[in-house]
């Protein structure tokens, strides 16, 4: 009782002090609260309202330094398998058949016994099941140690004047994706996606044939001797067979590469770098968007983390940088063009592109010192100078009209780039207008988005999730029941009764001119 007494009706002076003492407190804190988030960088940066993570000293980004451990921890001539495989190498009816039989019996019981199914969404996929061909070592392993054993010549330049060894890496998805789904499950981060060993509980297959290395290190009649084997041989496949390739993914990321035996393939997914419409590099009917995936080219430059666009913040002096080859075909004849409307203008820099190490260097630094980066269309619409941007913290300005982009059913360019239709970036000072009269703090918002961006465009061993490669199994899982309506379909229609249905009408992709109106 006495101490109950002390606090109801102690002495007036002792509350009075007690109260002091409260409200002084808490007056502190409201005042430490406040001088914390007004000193706080977050607060006086827009660049640090986001961090990137430093990048995981276990984690590997470079294609050559993962390769070369790859090889390392396997043998050329004896790869361990922990699980056996069940490839078929000659196949009957019979087997289309069986096979057939079995992935429609694991399909019902799906579709009854779990609650999921179909409900496949990119944003949230229920793990793809993917079953990972075991070709003969001449499709993978040798020419990984081919690579391996020759990316130091660095005269072994193309036609027109790149880096052959530089190409391969820029093209290596084909690497990065098959590193990660042959590696064992309790090694991977991917939840996305699992890989399994018996063809009937697949829902994709993946063919790990080096298309990119093939083209660009062999002799040209060994490589469409190799491009000839391979078809035949995974077309031979029961899996195959069974739905004409519709269900099978296909790296081909360079637009030369399996260019001799394409049509062969023509229904499997294709993994490509763009959709190319003037004919040069796809015909029609072989590539299109509800049938195949666009992905991002392997940046040239190293990513600019948050300590890195912290300490350039202030240093982008520049408005508009562009450095590459300044004459290209076909797309690329907008370059030129653009050349003469910009060089000289205040604020802009227009460079001849190099190989090697230094151009990479100036092309890093270039970028690191301006507010946008210029990507027109090359040879093709894509180019990996828009990759080199983007984790450069550098404002993409595209002026590609045909341009498709990776992951867009996942990711909105729109915070991130400025697009611009090629007519009217030829207008005289119709570009630096329109770049001129973006605001501040429209600048700043693009600027943090890039940063966040950043992740989706960065392949390594292991994945990452939300990395490029994550992002690729989220979008196939997207297509997965279109596939399967195809395959179906096509397993029902009388061949020659009436056209199956393609995608070929599909509308035109062109940047309109509207948007600097």
């Amino acid at each position: 009782m006495a101490g109950r007494h002390f606090f109801t009706s102690g002495n007036p002076k002792t509350r009075s002090s007690i109260r002091l003492f409260v409200f002084a407190v808490l007056a502190l804190s409201i005042l430490f609260s406040i001088f914390s988030v007004f000193s706080s960088p977050y607060h006086t940066s827009p660049i640090h309202d986001f961090q990137i993570s430093k990048l995981n000293p276990k984690v590997e980004y470079s294609f050559v330094a993962s390769l070369e451990e790859f090889l390392t921890s396997t043998s050329k001539n004896q790869i361990s398998h922990t699980v056996s495989d069940d490839t078929v190498h000659t196949v009957s009816e019979e087997d289309v058949k069986k096979l057939d039989d079995l992935m429609l019996k694991r399909e019902i019981e799906r579709l009854f016994e779990q609650s999921f199914y179909p409900a496949f969404s990119p944003l949230a996929p229920s793990a793809l099941r993917v079953y990972v061909y075991e070709m003969p070592s001449k499709f993978t392993h040798d020419l990984l140690w081919l690579f391996q054993n020759t990316y130091r010549e660095t005269s072994n330049l193309t036609s027109n004047g790149s880096p052959v060894h530089r190409l391969i890496e820029q093209h290596s998805i084909d690497y990065w994706l098959w590193v990660d789904l042959i590696t064992p499950e309790s090694e991977r981060l991917l939840k996305s996606v699992v890989r399994v060993y018996q063809q009937e509980e697949a829902d994709l297959f993946y063919i790990p044939f080096f298309t990119t290395i093939s083209f660009f290190l062999l002799e040209k009649q060994q490589c469409k001797s190799l491009y000839r084997e391979a078809m035949k041989w995974v077309t031979e496949q029961p899996a195959w067979k069974r739905s004409e390739g519709r269900d099978h993914i296909l790296p081909v990321h360079h637009p030369w590469s399996f260019k001799s035996v394409r049509r062969f393939m023509k229904n499997a997914i294709w993994l490509l770098p763009d959709m190319d419409s003037t004919g040069n590099w796809y015909k029609p009917g072989q590539v299109w968007l509800e049938k195949d995936l666009i992905l991002p080219y392997v940046p040239n430059v190293d990513l600019c983390d948050a300590k890195c666009l912290s300490e350039i913040e202030s240093k982008r002096s520049k408005l508009l940088f562009f450095r590459g080859r300044l004459k290209r075909n076909a797309g690329g004849k907008i370059r030129a063009k653009l050349v003469s409307e910009l060089n000289g203008a205040d604020g802009v820099v227009i460079e001849e592109g190099s190989a090697g190490e230094a151009g990479k260097a100036a092309a890093q630094s270039g970028m690191r010192k301006s507010i946008y980066c210029l990507c027109p269309a090359g040879d093709t619409p894509s180019s990996a100078r828009l990759f080199d941007a983007i984790v450069s913290g550098c404002i993409p300005v595209i002026i590609s009209d045909e341009l498709e982009l990776p992951f867009e059913g996942i990711l909105d360019y729109r915070k991130i780039a400025l697009f611009v239709s090629s007519s009217e970036a030829v207008q005289p000072g119709s570009l630096l207008k329109f770049l001129r009269s973006v605001s501040p703090a429209q600048i700043r918002a693009m600027q943090m988005n890039l940063a966040k961006f950043s992740r989706h465009f960065l392949y390594s061993h292991p994945a990452q999730p939300m990395g490029p490669e994550d992002l690729i199994w989220r979008m196939l899982a997207g297509k997965l029941v279109n596939i399967k309506l195809h395959t179906r379909r096509s397993q029902r229609v009388v061949k020659e009764s009436r056209s199956l249905c393609t995608c070929d009408c599909k509308r035109s992709n062109f940047t309109s001119p509207a948007l600097l109106s």
